[in-house]
């Protein structure tokens, strides 16, 4: 029997619950469902006003993946949904986690939870930006690490405050909080900043996607910052050989980094992460922090 649950007085239907989604740890969907209820406190004041995507890997990371911006086929009538206009869909709406019961409902999907830089009600006027550090084989986290510190002493001489997390694959986020700024404007700055840091770091950081370039450096990619694109948020688990998770970091760990398993954070480590020191996110959904982006000629009123 296929069971069923409430949550928050919401009947959700549960399935295939010791099936095993992480062949290499045996991981199963039950534990991806108790993972994601014991850290939803977390989780959700960072995705709870955005309209959300889904990377869903059902099959496990070795079977089908697939990406969607629309809402699922089922999905309840309670759970809440945005308008979010595109070129090819002037109607098209997307997911809304504003709960817990919709946070399960999603989860229990098997999913990647992407984000925009904006919040619902404000499409492309960004509230944050995001700089993902891409490293390309034999560079790992740890070259990442570097960069990052470079990034975080520029953006503070701009008197922004940046925060890192892991990819929950094999590079670093970084995540800057905005005063509501037109994506534009926030991606022009990003690519500057991304082509002063190679200049800066020639050795170690490219700031183009092309694949001659990057082998042995940092692919600093300012392009999600852009309105359409989004990125792995706060503490989801990844679609990857382990359960691993995109996990905020202290910059204390970010200087101590010297093997890429330094920064590997698995969906059971989280948990006691959190107890012991809290959301090192946390301060990015603080207005108090969150600062006006230094203009950027020509990149719009």
């Amino acid at each position: 029997m296929t069971p069923i649950t409430m949550v928050e007085g919401r009947r959700i239907t549960l399935s295939n619950l010791d099936k095993v989604l992480y062949p290499e740890t045996g991981f199963t969907k039950g534990e991806v469902l108790h993972y994601y209820a014991t850290v939803a406190g977390t989780l959700l004041p960072h995705i709870h006003d955005r309209p959300v995507s889904f990377l869903r890997y059902p099959d496990g990371p070795d079977g089908q993946l697939f990406f969607t911006k629309n809402p699922p086929p089922g999905t309840p009538a309670w759970v809440k949904t945005t308008p979010v206009p595109r070129s090819e869909d002037v109607s098209a709406e997307q997911v809304v986690i504003a709960d817990m019961a919709t946070l399960m409902w999603s989860a229990n999907l098997v999913v990647e939870f992407h984000t925009p830089q904006w919040p619902v009600g404000a499409p492309a006027v960004a509230d944050r930006m995001v700089l993902d550090l891409d490293p390309g084989a034999p560079a790992s986290v740890v070259e990442c690490c570097a960069t990052a510190l470079w990034l975080r002493d520029r953006l503070a001489a701009d008197g922004l405050h940046a925060f890192a997390k892991t990819s929950g694959s094999k590079g670093m986020h970084l995540a800057v909080p905005l005063e509501p700024t037109p994506s534009a404007q926030v991606s022009a700055y990003a690519k500057l900043l991304a082509q002063e840091a190679e200049r800066e770091l020639p050795h170690l950081v490219v700031h183009r996607m092309a694949k001659a370039l990057r082998p042995g450096k940092v692919f600093v990619d300012h392009s999600q910052n852009a309105a359409a694109k989004t990125t792995a948020a706060p503490y989801t688990l990844r679609a990857r050989a382990r359960p691993t998770v995109s996990a905020p970091v202290s910059w204390e760990e970010v200087e101590a980094c010297r093997t890429p398993e330094d920064l590997v954070f698995l969906a059971d480590d989280i948990g006691p992460r959190l107890e012991r020191d809290g959301d090192f996110f946390g301060p990015l959904i603080d207005p108090g922090l969150a600062v006006r982006l230094p203009r950027v000629r020509g990149a719009g009123p």
